[in-house]
């Protein structure tokens, strides 16, 4: 035997002699079935510790003078693009009027004919060759007493229908149909008009607003501030030669603030029956809402919460992140991190008559409705103070999985080593009580 040294005495896994060990076949059986259980658990264990959770925390909103991404995509079956301004305005005071850059107006067929998207080389109200490129380079359209706009394509001149339109509207004067304009005659603006009565309208693209309280609206007509104001030139939406005249019967496709987030992460964080968010579920999507009222206003109050979106590691991939991280991220919200930045929110829809008059129709004789307004589809949104950080993280550490290994493992031998010791108990006293019945 080698000798001993100072530290045997404190080995607390006395060894048997080998001649003293006792093998038996219950003693087999229980050791494969503990190894089996073993390795079940262990690799439950695994699974577990390659498990993403996602930890939300509740935060208060520090983001200063952020910009907000509206996406929109909306149809309108019985009103011409040529009819319909998209306007934004909010409590800053900013106001965007007639907004077209980032939104396409795409004509569509009237629904007798089937509501399908007009081919692009009709998407024009007016022809190329009715332009007034081909007039006198001379040539100086007046702009009947209203001042040129500043985007004229010649300073301080109306050359085409637009432009008088333009001018009228920052002069705050309605401008109809434009009989008696030069510009207009030429460029058969009223017949055209005419022509596209029938046809319907899809509105689609991305707003860029304040991460402020505002509005953005869809409504009929040239817009303009006249004072604390905001009105729209109605005349051509009433006087119009349709039978039964336009209305806002209106169906959103879909409208989100901020970015969506991709499709690779809703399937690996939920599945279709358990959504891990509600992301991909906005709850304005799929919206319809019908009426032969040209005279009929539909309200969406939205209610938006801040939400970002953590990835795991993103700390490795931007150290230089700050608490403030609104402000670093990218176009839309996305960051080179794999962070995003975009908003959830909810809803409540609320529709009247601009007639007034009450919902008796609808069983709610009591719900009243003033007179008077703008008839359009509104939104109105409001920014909650406190945001939502969706953080991913491992549902357990290392060391946790190391831990609940040994645990694993520890415990199994040990029930495994109770359970053959109380079969190798009985197994002899059955074979002493034989004997002695023998």
């Amino acid at each position: 035997m080698p000798p001993k040294s100072r530290f045997t005495r404190l080995d607390a896994f006395t060894k048997t002699v080998e001649d003293a060990r006792v093998r038996t076949t219950s003693g087999g059986v229980v050791t494969i079935v503990s190894l089996i259980v073993v390795l079940f658990l262990a690799w439950g264990e695994w699974s577990d510790y390659r498990r993403i959770i996602i930890h939300p925390e509740l935060i208060v909103d520090k983001g200063r003078g952020e910009r907000m991404e509206i996406h929109l995509n909306i149809s309108f079956p019985r009103v011409p693009c040529e009819l319909l301004t998209l306007d934004v305005m909010d409590v800053s005071g900013e106001q965007q009027h007639g907004v077209q850059h980032g939104v396409q107006k795409t004509r569509l067929r009237p629904q007798s004919e089937g509501g399908g998207v007009i081919d692009s080389t009709s998407l024009s109200l007016h022809a190329a060759d009715e332009a007034a490129t081909h007039l006198d380079p001379d040539y100086c359209g007046g702009c009947y007493g209203a001042n040129a706009p500043a985007n004229a394509i010649k300073p301080g001149c109306c050359n085409t229908c637009d432009e008088v339109r333009e001018a009228y509207a920052q002069a705050s004067w309605a401008f109809g149909r434009g009989e008696g304009v030069e510009q207009c005659t030429r460029e058969h603006y009223a017949e055209r008009l005419d022509e596209q009565r029938h046809e319907g309208c899809r509105i689609e693209g991305g707003l860029r607003v304040n991460k402020v309280v505002g509005n953005f609206h869809i409504a009929p007509g040239r817009s303009f501030s006249n004072g604390n104001m905001h009105v729209h030139d109605l005349k051509n939406y009433w006087d119009t030669p349709v039978a039964g005249g336009h209305s806002f019967t209106h169906e959103i496709h879909n409208v989100r603030f901020g970015p969506q987030l991709p499709e690779n992460l809703h399937k690996k964080l939920g599945n279709k029956h358990l959504p891990w968010t509600d992301h991909h579920l906005n709850p304005l999507d799929g919206m319809k809402q019908e009426t032969d009222d040209p005279n009929f206003n539909y309200m969406y109050f939205i209610k938006i919460v801040p939400t970002s979106y953590l990835p795991l590691g993103w700390e490795k991939k931007f150290a230089s992140f700050r608490e403030n991280h609104g402000s670093d991220l990218g176009d839309f919200g996305q960051s080179p991190d794999g962070s995003i930045e975009t908003h959830q929110y909810s809803v409540t829809s609320h529709k009247r008559s601009l007639a007034g008059g009450d919902d008796a129709a609808e069983g709610h004789q009591e719900r009243l409705h003033s007179k008077g307004g703008i008839p359009g589809v509104f939104f109105s949104y409001d920014i909650s103070p406190m945001k939502v950080v969706n953080r991913e993280e491992r549902a357990k550490t290392f060391l946790g999985f190391v831990a609940g290994l040994c645990a694993i493992v520890g415990g199994t031998l040990t029930v495994a080593a109770a359970v053959d010791r109380g079969l190798f108990e009985g197994t002899t006293r059955l074979r002493k009580m034989r004997g002695k019945e023998l």
